[in-house]
């Protein structure tokens, strides 16, 4: 483990600042996308599934004249 003189021998890296900072901002701004993208996804996929849930409800009510589904055999 390296010993730094001061804090901002830290912070310049030893030169090497520019890759070392840039390569951590660049990994935070991508995750920190990725995560916004899989939000977004799970809120569109949410919405399409209560929207197919909707349909699919007022489909069955048509098939059987009521708002519910059939019941099975073994219900009755």
């Amino acid at each position: 483990m390296q010993q730094w003189e001061s804090w901002s021998a830290f912070w310049d890296m030893g030169g090497a600042a520019f890759y070392v900072w840039g390569s951590y901002g660049l990994a935070f701004a991508l995750i920190a996308l990725e995560l916004v993208l899989v939000f977004q996804r799970r809120k569109d996929t949410t919405r399409r599934l209560l929207r197919w849930r909707r349909a699919v409800g007022k489909d069955a009510g048509k098939r059987n004249g009521e708002g519910t589904m059939p019941a099975m055999e073994s219900e009755t």
